[in-house]
């Protein structure tokens, strides 16, 4: 298990709990008690420090490199039904943008979403889950798919932003994703959205927009990074933490500005260290969010769509 900075107080007590079970089973010694309190304390940490997590921290979580990603997610999901499918049948296959059907709790759906790398290789092959024009195309014509078959769509979140290269603007980047929003927002089809990750700007935007919209609880949501906000106002990224503060992209900041539905709980710790909670977790909010759109009509599916996001942006001094 890999730690992050703040993290550091939980590896010390966790070590010092290994040292503690060894020395009982190597000697006659009677370490119970001590074992006990060891265990008390390193509860009593991992709430203190989860329970109170900054806006910094929280873009840390997201990105731990032992969080599930979409695939992980999938899998766990949809186990065997999951059937991906590839390509925008224009340039080619953007292996940054996954998607296919797959049943969940019996019930098909398209899932479409961004794919990280779990080391370099993969990092390099899926690269870093940022996606060309021919992702976004792809997961439209997916979305387009499902239209056509009746099929309810979910996508997950996972970018650090569209690829920003010169051959994706060559190839229509900004147009790919915003020709992605407007299609999205008048889909005849239930659209049920999750940020498992990060959730950076336009790259998030062009699969996010969705009858439902959730964050797991570590995740993030904004138009720009931290790194890259601090970078514009301050020159530097060393305000990456103020930059994270002021942005409001937090799940409860979000839910807040009626931006986002809800917010799913991790486990105490973040999704890594529970899998199978947060998967149960994020398939009872898809399963819920399904039951309450599949009855209504294409009309007012369409209509309350429309509603959700012309709201956005309205506030009273």
């Amino acid at each position: 298990m890999e730690y992050l900075d703040f993290e550091l107080p939980i590896k010390e007590l966790e070590d010092q709990l290994d040292k503690c079970v060894v020395i009982g089973q190597e000697s006659e010694v009677d370490v119970s008690n001590t074992c006990k309190q060891i265990e008390k304390k390193l509860e009593e940490t991992k709430k203190n420090i989860y329970k109170n997590l900054t806006a910094w921290q929280r873009v840390q979580m997201s990105r731990h490199p032992n969080r599930p990603y979409t695939m992980d997610h999938i899998k766990a999901l949809c186990g065997d039904t999951f059937l991906e499918l590839f390509g925008d049948r224009g340039v080619k296959d953007d292996k940054a943008m996954v998607g296919g059907l797959g049943k969940i709790d019996g019930q098909s759906f398209m899932i479409v979403g961004q794919q990280k790398g779990y080391n370099t290789k993969t990092r390099q092959y899926r690269n870093f889950g940022m996606a060309n024009p021919e992702g976004y195309r792809k997961a439209l014509r997916l979305m387009k798919m499902a239209e056509k078959f009746g099929i309810p769509v979910v996508t997950l979140v996972d970018t650090p932003g569209a690829y920003p290269g010169l051959e994706a603007e060559e190839r229509g980047q900004g147009e790919a994703i915003a020709r992605n929003i407007f299609e999205m927002i008048r889909l005849k089809v239930p659209i049920i959205t999750i940020v498992v990750g990060e959730g950076a700007s336009g790259g998030a935007l062009g699969i996010g927009v969705g009858d439902r919209v959730f964050m797991l609880e570590n995740t993030w949501y904004s138009v720009i990074s931290p790194e890259s906000c601090s970078s514009i106002l301050w020159r530097s990224w060393e305000y990456k933490e103020q930059a994270a503060e002021a942005l409001k992209l937090t799940p409860t900041d979000m839910k807040k500005q009626k931006l986002i539905d809800d917010i799913i709980p991790e486990p105490l710790g973040g999704a890594h260290h529970d899998r199978e909670t947060t998967f149960k977790n994020v398939e009872t909010f898809i399963m819920k969010a399904y039951k309450e759109l599949k009855d209504l009509s294409t009309e007012d599916l369409i209509v309350q769509r429309m509603d959700k996001y012309s709201k956005m942006g309205e506030f009273k001094e």
